[in-house]
């Protein structure tokens, strides 16, 4: 079982747990994801890892509080342990010999993009980030931003905080500005992730996009996280998240990824009135 020894809310809709799991603290890279059963008849469900401490023997995920398993996963408090905790799985983030990057997190997608900024910037790299929220009280990991970027940026839907606009918008003023990258990484909703590569498509700037479709074994064996790149089928959880933006077919993700919103509503229902029936 693994203790979660740290609770904290980020914002009304997103958690930060750091997790008791010192194997996979030993062997995570960033990019990476674990899969986690919040209880034994959970379903399965991954999450990047957003931190980790090989010395603590602790894993960092931060996830938003918007189905039915993240419900169950954030009922959970400190001391008390998460059923399954598998990992690390995919393929780490490629960030070698990269002397100058962008990294632009949208939502709850910045606890993904914040590890890479951070690895990246270990590696004296110099890291320009751009973080998109709807509004100001959603924003998250700024000052973990800070630290490790040499430029940032946020970026609010409504202008309550930082700059008024989209991150393709703040992309859009650094490449103007002269900036010249190496390359862009991309991590956040998929119609976000879009738009971001056809910006850079426009300037001929590598993109890395992360993908994490509905998946369920996590090892290649089921391909219900199958994405087409480059006309390819592709599974995310063993050829990726990672992928070239420029090569996904976005529009397929998006379609794929709406068929379980039916069922995913039910059982949110289900799960809220479990959770009311236990407090009555």
């Amino acid at each position: 079982m693994y203790r979660i020894i740290e609770k904290t809310s980020l914002n009304e809709t997103v958690t930060k747990m750091v997790v008791e799991a010192p194997l996979i603290a030993k062997k995570a890279q960033p990019g990476q994801f674990i899969i986690f059963r919040a209880t034994p008849d959970g379903e399965r469900v991954p999450l990047t890892i957003a931190d980790y401490d090989a010395d603590r023997g602790t894993v960092t995920i931060i996830f938003q509080v918007i189905g039915a398993s993240t419900m169950e996963l954030n009922a959970l408090n400190e001391g008390d342990c998460i059923c399954d905790f598998v990992g690390p799985l995919g393929t780490p983030s490629r960030i070698d010999n990269l002397k100058k990057v962008c990294v632009i997190g949208g939502g709850v997608g910045c606890a993904i993009a914040y590890p890479v900024a951070k690895a990246l910037h270990k590696k004296g790299c110099e890291v320009h980030t751009v973080a998109g929220f709807r509004n100001k009280d959603l924003v998250i990991l700024e000052d973990e931003f800070k630290a490790v970027s040499d430029v940032f940026k946020i970026m609010t839907d409504d202008g309550s905080y930082g700059e008024k606009g989209l991150v393709t918008n703040a992309l859009e003023s650094l490449i103007a500005d002269g900036n010249t990258y190496d390359e862009v990484i991309a991590i956040g909703p998929l119609i976000m992730m879009k738009f971001v590569c056809l910006t850079t498509k426009k300037y001929g700037i590598k993109t890395t996009v992360s993908m994490n479709p509905i998946m369920v074994d996590g090892t290649g064996m089921c391909g219900g996280c199958r994405l087409t790149v480059g006309g390819e089928t592709k599974f995310a959880c063993v050829d990726g998240p990672d992928f070239d933006g420029h090569a996904v077919d976005f529009d397929e993700a998006m379609s794929r990824g709406g068929i379980y919103r039916e069922f995913e509503a039910k059982r949110r229902e289900e799960t809220c009135n479990l959770f009311k029936k236990e407090v009555e």
